[in-house]
């Protein structure tokens, strides 16, 4: 044995590295064991750093060519250089890994690169060139996350059939890309070929996109994707995806009608799976269940007490916050702290242009639970910030009890409502009411202003609408 541990974190994404740091932080000798090479997990290489780099850089150069001009900004032979973008992306994603190993140092936990494997609930053994190491350690945190999913039959390889790791290195821009799946990442993905270039076409298996968000802003979402001119074909079942080797022939369902479509790409965006292979779990007894995520308490332990699971591989949305949580009450409960996560004030994201946020409750949820509510709307066409940036599309909802006035939901879509919900978030974590919201300063000009006359329209008052 080399060295003992009170922690061993398998996986350095975002849940295993948090977790590794809080761990040290509260005196624990931690040690975190990542196979890729570089730390940050899915989320930091290939996942939602880089994907918020090309959304990012493609929204200014969509702004420059189709945008600023009527805006009074004139801007001649405007240019994609991809190969540049790419290079920008990467070094942002370089950076930011960098960053981690350099927060490992600064809080004394010691980065092991290698594949990590549990022989028992005090052993992990690490494979790394060749090279066989066995640590022994007090406890186990698997943070191992998630990898994507592909469909029956359909096998991603990554040239033509991709899946979002390609979808974010492209080398050219294709003529089509066809994106199976209206979820987050295949909305997100495919914004950013569209606004490129591509003519994007996305197929959805359901009657509607982004599956669990509240419906009312899902259909206002498709409305504006519409607008900004990706396709959609819904209530379709892909049967087959051919790779030729210079396009894709994509056969699929619709009210059991049989169509075809070719494109350049296919982006396979259904979602992911739990990454628990290799680790040994059946041997040493740990339970997974029918979807393959590991079983654990509430108390985030598994079969075996001492080893414990988060993030992408239990139950629950696989966010990078999400698991960050769950990495820092893990830590505080091993340290003799009240460790905690909070699931119903989670907020999510998705980062399109405009954005769609939310967090709590949606309308269907409610009313599947028969809890009576009241409900708030206000425009961004109607805030005096977003007129003047030119950013008037969605608005806010606001969800509150109809009895007490505690806010149950929030739910937006429009300019820089990713950073909008954290407020939101906040005040539910503190059981606010939407009086509370309503009776809050707020400055101005803002978009936050929305937020505030959401809350007003709550109770049928408010000012600017």
């Amino acid at each position: 044995m080399s060295d003992k541990f009170d922690l061993i974190v398998i996986g350095g994404g975002p849940g295993g590295y948090v977790c590794a740091i809080r761990a040290s932080q509260l005196g624990l000798k931690t040690a975190c064991i990542e196979s890729r090479g570089s730390l940050g997990g899915t989320c930091l290489n290939v996942g939602c750093i880089p994907s918020k780099s090309l959304l990012n850089l493609s929204e200014n150069y969509h702004k420059a060519k189709k945008n600023f001009f009527d805006q009074g900004i004139e801007v001649s032979n405007i240019k994609l250089n991809i190969d540049k973008m790419m290079k920008n992306k990467n070094k942002s994603v370089q950076v930011l890994t960098k960053g981690i190993e350099f927060l490992f140092k600064k809080n004394k936990v010691t980065y092991i690169k290698g594949k990590g494997v549990i022989f028992s609930s005090q052993n992990v053994v690490v494979y790394d060139e060749g090279k066989k190491t066995s640590y022994n350690t007090k406890n186990i945190v698997i943070a191992t996350g998630s990898f994507p999913s592909s469909l029956p039959g359909i096998e991603i390889n990554e040239k033509n059939i991709i899946s979002s790791t390609a979808a974010l290195s492209l080398s050219s821009v294709p003529k089509s890309l066809v994106v199976i799946g209206g979820g987050y990442i295949g909305l997100e993905m495919g914004s950013v070929w569209k606004r490129l270039g591509a003519e994007v076409t996305v197929i959805e298996n359901l009657p509607f996109i982004t599956p669990g968000m509240d419906r009312e802003i899902s259909e206002e979402f498709k409305k504006i994707l519409i607008k900004q001119g990706i396709k959609f074909q819904l209530n379709s079942k892909v049967l087959s995806i051919k790779d030729t080797g210079t396009q894709v022939q994509i056969s699929y369902q619709t009210n059991e009608k049989k169509f075809k479509i070719s494109a350049d790409k296919a982006l396979v965006a259904v979602g992911r799976k739990p990454y628990t292979e290799g680790l040994n779990l059946g041997k040493v007894g740990i339970k997974k269940d029918e979807k393959g995520r590991i079983k654990v308490n509430k108390k985030f332990q598994t079969d075996l007490q001492n080893i414990y699971a988060i993030g992408d591989v239990i139950d629950g949305p696989m966010l990078a916050h999400k698991a960050e949580e769950e990495g820092i009450a893990v830590a505080e409960s091993l340290a003799g702290q009240s460790g905690h996560v909070n699931y119903d004030v989670i907020p999510g994201v998705i980062y399109t242009s405009p954005e769609v946020a939310y967090v709590g409750k949606t309308e269907e949820q409610l009313k599947r639970d028969s809890i009576e509510y009241k409900v708030g709307k206000f425009p961004f066409l109607a805030n005096s910030r977003a007129k003047v940036n030119n950013e008037t599309e969605g608005f806010v909802k606001i969800l509150a009890d109809k009895k007490s006035d505690r806010v149950l939901g929030v739910h937006i879509i429009g300019p820089h409502c990713g950073d909008m919900i954290a407020e939101m978030a906040l005040a539910m974590e503190f059981g606010a009411s939407a009086e509370d919201i309503a009776r809050t300063c707020h400055a101005h000009p803002t978009h936050t202003e929305a937020i505030k006359e959401a809350a007003l329209a709550v109770d049928k008052r408010p000012i600017h609408f």
